[in-house]
């Protein structure tokens, strides 16, 4: 991967409390080397609560746009000039472009996992979506699915939470608990099951402990899980024996990341090609 700096290159970056984990930079250089595109993408720690500062001093530097991730997404909608509809629907911001000293804010995630569906053949158009969680990734893929004209039911542990995240589209979004026989009820109706919360994750504790309600979904209907370490959970794992088309989070890691460079470029991008690019990279890694 060969980044050329010229003095016409133009910075970006992704900022986060901590941020040292994020993969945004090798995937951004990546596709920014493939198609030759004058950028460079850099890594910032921007701590909490210090998001206005940052953004009068990505201004001052002449940055073209940044990322955003932990903590600062919800701080920066309100800092905004503009904001995009699924920014707004879901309240977070993830990538903000600086143009002529104005701020447009983004959320990518949700747009980024639409184009997963899209790879996966799924179209969300009039399906019942089974969706497992109410966090910040949930609330992404909630607003890009209600956009596309899905209904969907939440499922939390908290009800009160999902009752909240249902309150975000309350004609299209139904609230329910996490209750095994719920699960089952929601899962017999659905075309298709998102796991967006931190079950099944490398590294987490936690697990599934049943994971019956697979068996009740229609023949044919999706499973996606947000999740892409490990590569094949163990709801995805069980969804494939069961005969069930599946996703792993990695479609919507990287169409993200090639909406945020599309955002702060201007320009349409080969997906294809850009994911090639940015797939080999973190093989390398």
């Amino acid at each position: 991967m060969l980044v050329t700096l010229q003095n016409t290159t133009k910075k970006l970056c992704v900022i986060g409390d901590p941020v040292l984990h994020s993969r945004s930079p090798l995937l951004q250089n990546a596709m920014i080397s493939e198609f030759g595109l004058d950028y460079i993408y850099l890594c910032q720690h921007v701590p909490r609560g210090e998001s206005a500062q940052w953004l009068a001093c990505a201004k001052y530097s002449g940055y073209a746009g940044f990322n955003a991730t932990m903590p600062h997404k919800e701080a920066l909608m309100p800092l905004m000039d503009e904001l995009d509809d699924l920014a707004r629907l879901c309240g977070a911001v993830n990538t903000v472009c600086i143009r002529e000293g104005r701020t447009i804010g983004y959320n990518t995630d949700g747009g980024g996992f639409l184009r997963a569906l899209d790879d996966l053949g799924v179209i969300p158009a009039g399906k019942q979506v089974m969706l497992l969680g109410s966090g910040g990734a949930a609330k992404a893929v909630a607003a890009a699915l209600v956009g596309a004209g899905a209904a969907i039911t939440v499922c939390n542990r908290t009800i009160a939470k999902a009752e909240a995240l249902g309150a975000m589209a309350p004609h299209r979004m139904t609230p329910a608990d996490f209750r095994s026989e719920t699960l089952r009820a929601v899962a017999a109706r659905s075309q298709l099951l998102i796991n967006c919360t931190s079950l099944g994750m490398e590294g987490a504790a936690a697990q599934f402990k049943d994971l019956s309600f697979l068996e009740a979904l229609p023949q044919g209907a999706a499973v996606c899980d947000a999740i892409y370490a490990p590569a094949e959970t163990l709801l995805l794992r069980r969804a494939r024996e069961l005969g069930h088309p599946t996703m792993n989070g990695m479609g919507m890691l990287l169409h993200q990341a090639i909406l945020a460079l599309e955002h702060f470029t201007g320009q349409c991008l080969d997906r294809e090609r850009a994911k090639a690019a940015a797939m080999a990279t973190l093989e390398r890694v």
